[in-house]
């Protein structure tokens, strides 16, 4: 019976849910928004919470508590130093959960997970990031050459395959 059972096994061991658990909090903290599926990211969501509440005392105890935790350093430090005073005066509910739909593949619900301060970076500064416009124009070449390429590739594999065609 599974009853008061708050939590899912995802199929793994104890170990291994623990790691997967201490990598999707750190991919959180690091990108603000991430793509998963559905029971994870409910699970995860009282994970980075609870860590984010603690995060808001900012005492060396909390820290220590959320370092034994999560076992990563530098997102115990974004924690505290950067979510804790993000939502200072907020007293909970620090990320959304948008439902997507079912994955190709296996058709799990995917959901991605974010912050609820996150915005989507605008093009213009994912262009200033990757540096320039003429980088963006260089990197449209490249894909446009590696499609061609790949025609090329694809048209000699014919061509060799009618030709090697035993009659």
């Amino acid at each position: 019976m599974r009853h008061r059972v708050k939590k899912h096994s995802f199929g793994r061991t104890p170990g291994a849910r623990k790691a997967l658990m201490k990598g999707l909090v750190t991919s959180l903290v690091e990108h603000g928004r991430i793509k998963t599926t559905v029971p994870k990211a409910k699970q995860l969501r009282g994970q980075v919470e609870k860590a984010i509440t603690m995060g808001k005392k900012g005492t060396v105890h909390a820290r220590r508590l959320l370092d034994s935790k999560i076992g990563n350093t530098d997102t115990v430090k974004t924690i505290v130093d950067d979510l804790a005073v993000r939502f200072k005066t907020r007293p909970g509910g620090y990320t959304r959960i948008i439902k997507l739909g079912a994955r190709v593949g296996d058709k799990a619900e995917m959901a991605f997970i974010e912050f609820v301060d996150y915005k989507l970076p605008d093009v213009s500064e994912a262009a200033a990031v990757k540096g320039d416009a003429e980088a963006a124009k260089r990197d449209k070449m490249v894909a446009k050459r590696k499609v061609a390429a790949a025609k090329s590739r694809r048209k000699m594999q014919n061509e060799s395959r009618r030709i090697n065609r035993p009659s």
